[in-house]
């Protein structure tokens, strides 16, 4: 079976076992939330490992650069509802430190992903 260039990348495993973290913690948000926040912040989460997929079947660094930029935005807005969802107390604050960490992870390797991408000569 033939393994895609973006399953190699450290970034994208992260970023799909972060979506799986979400799925789970989301699906004890309260049921009137299934097509309010849960939604949101499900859809966030799943486009930061598909915007880091798609960015790397690019072929120019510019179209790369930009898919990496949007995984990037995603994590801010994942960052977003999680602090909506703790005001809410959907979550607890162990559980949003804990996930705030491990996006912080993230954004500074896509950071870095993209910023190695703009840099290529």
């Amino acid at each position: 079976m033939h393994i895609y260039s973006f399953e190699k990348l450290g970034v994208w495993q992260e970023a799909r076992k972060f979506t799986v973290s979400i799925y789970k913690i989301t699906a004890g948000f309260p049921a009137e939330e299934k097509f309010g926040l849960t939604n949101q912040i499900r859809r966030a989460s799943v486009s930061i490992a598909a915007n880091i997929a798609e960015g790397s079947g690019r072929i120019s660094p510019k179209d790369q650069a930009h898919f990496y930029q949007i995984a990037y935005s995603s994590t801010i807005e994942v960052l977003s509802h999680l602090l909506i969802a703790f005001d809410l107390n959907f979550i607890e604050d162990e559980i949003l430190s804990e996930l705030r960490i491990k996006l912080e992870e993230i954004t500074n390797k896509v950071n870095a992903l993209r910023n190695s991408v703009i840099n290529r000569k």
